[in-house]
């Protein structure tokens, strides 16, 4: 186990212990795929045979690259630690359905309304898991409980997540209900436009979210974390505004964009959105 990771460390340290089997998420992915081209190619990965990955919604773009560089070796599962339903997803079965996250392997999905109504394919919705009975119970916090438990079906929980799930069953995940930004009574899920800004050359890490609006209720704000080699600037900053503008609906554009040494991340990749957004609040 690597202590802390490095992009071109876990290349070497493949080639070197013979790894079989690895886990990742998927801001690794970025860093390794941003590489030099010499780097990602003077690595023998061929004793690695599966690569997971998990924790965190993987761009598609992203996971398509990955693909093509290690081969069809690449496995997905969404869950949580509360246990309530999992999903899982191979290469093959992925690239049939980019983005998806998969079947469920533990409990039976439903996609519900506002009002708990099951929703139909296509149509997005809380993501909701069905069990025998409910799976778990936050420690010393009945309401948190409830709050995650279907109102109409108490063996029904979620994990917070909104998505919709194809006709063939499979489950896309849009964003976490608490980071969905409501502007000009528009919903706007960062999770797109984070998926965006990573793909520049000069991006490392983007986190986006909603900050408080006179005219709009909420207007988007996006941070940004650097590649070594570029600086921050105003003219940069234009130029990732306009790179989103030119990918996503005008709406969904960022209305200013920071710069920041290191995102806050946990060592799982998880990154601390709220807080971010919180040292905005306070100014």
């Amino acid at each position: 186990m690597m202590p802390r990771f490095d992009a071109e460390a876990a290349l070497a340290a493949i080639e070197r212990y013979r790894i079989t089997h690895s886990q990742f998420v998927p801001t690794m992915f970025v860093r390794m795929l941003k590489l030099p081209a010499a780097s990602r190619g003077g690595y023998d990965l061929s004793s690695h045979r599966l690569a997971i990955h998990a924790a965190a919604p993987c761009p598609a773009e992203v996971k398509r690259a990955m693909i093509a560089w290690w081969g069809p070796i690449i496995h997905e599962y969404y869950g949580g630690t509360e246990g309530s339903g999992m999903t899982r997803i191979d290469s093959a079965n992925w690239l049939a359905h980019p983005g998806s996250v998969g079947r469920p392997i533990v409990g039976v999905l439903h996609i519900c309304d506002e009002d708990g109504n099951d929703v139909s394919a296509g149509t997005q919705g809380l993501v909701y898991f069905e069990r025998d009975e409910m799976p778990f119970a936050y420690h010393k916090d009945p309401e948190r409980t409830r709050a995650a438990q279907h109102p109409g079906h108490p063996n029904w929980s979620t994990l917070g997540d909104v998505g919709y799930v194809d006709t063939d069953g499979y489950l896309y995940l849009t964003d976490r209900k608490a980071f969905m930004i409501i502007s000009g009574g528009v919903n706007i899920y960062p999770r797109e436009i984070e998926d965006v800004l990573v793909t520049h050359p000069s991006v490392r890490d983007a986190a986006v979210f909603g900050l408080p609006d006179p005219d709009m209720g909420e207007q988007v704000k996006a941070v940004v974390e650097l590649m070594d080699d570029a600086l921050p600037s105003d003219a940069l900053a234009v130029e990732l505004i306009e790179f989103v503008r030119e990918r996503l609906a005008h709406y969904k554009v960022p209305k200013t964009l920071d710069f920041i040494p290191a995102l806050p991340r946990l060592p799982t990749g998880k990154l601390y959105k709220q807080t971010l957004r919180a040292g905005y609040l306070d100014k």
